[in-house]
């Protein structure tokens, strides 16, 4: 296991998940929920940020590695379920949404390390619908962990409109991917 600056900042990020629960956790009389809010709503954003600034430095900095390609996506779906999972505690977003988006998340998963077992990995590379997915849905957490009303703007609306957007592209996205591995599937069966 590399250590190096990208790789760190996949570790905070991983380090941060259970801050950003315990936020909730704590009584209201010590922080209030709108605090609450405000302070998972920046730990979501810093941790997006660093996901991105990771792989930049990485690439920047010729230290790519091959336990960084696994434990990247690894913090990110682990930051993405704990805030579905506490939004769903929260009554701000429904449970089959959360099972969609996280259920998608671990079959993808599943189906990329297969296909790479079968030297296929190209075959189930990040797609545009994908990236549009993880867009919406990276938008819509925050805005629902915020929720508040913010110059006007009723944010938590805007972000259960998203939240419904992105399980949507997540069902696309998944049958996308599937539909691109289903020659190698139905060759496996037969083999």
């Amino acid at each position: 296991m590399p250590l190096n600056i990208p790789n760190a900042l996949t570790w905070a990020r991983i380090a941060l998940i259970p801050i950003f629960v315990g936020v909730f956790y704590l009584p209201d009389n010590w922080m209030p929920v709108a605090s609450k809010n405000l302070v998972a709503t920046g730990i979501f954003i810093a941790a997006a940020v660093t996901d991105w600034f990771d792989g930049y430095l990485a690439r920047a900095l010729g230290q790519t590695s091959a336990f960084g390609a696994f434990l990247d996506p690894v913090a990110d779906k682990l930051m993405v379920a704990a805030a579905l999972i506490l939004l769903v505690q929260l009554a701000r977003v429904d449970a089959l949404i959360a099972v969609v988006i996280i259920g998608r998340e671990i079959t993808i998963s599943a189906l990329r390390e297969w296909m790479a077992r079968v030297g296929q990995s190209a075959s189930v590379a990040v797609a545009y619908v994908g990236k549009l997915k993880t867009a919406a849905q990276m938008v819509a957490i925050p805005l629902l962990l915020f929720d508040a009303p913010l110059l006007g703007f009723d944010l938590r609306l805007i972000g259960e409109v998203l939240i419904y957007v992105a399980a949507a592209l997540t069902l696309w996205s998944m049958g996308y991917y599937l539909r691109r591995a289903m020659p190698l599937l139905l060759d496996e069966d037969r083999a």
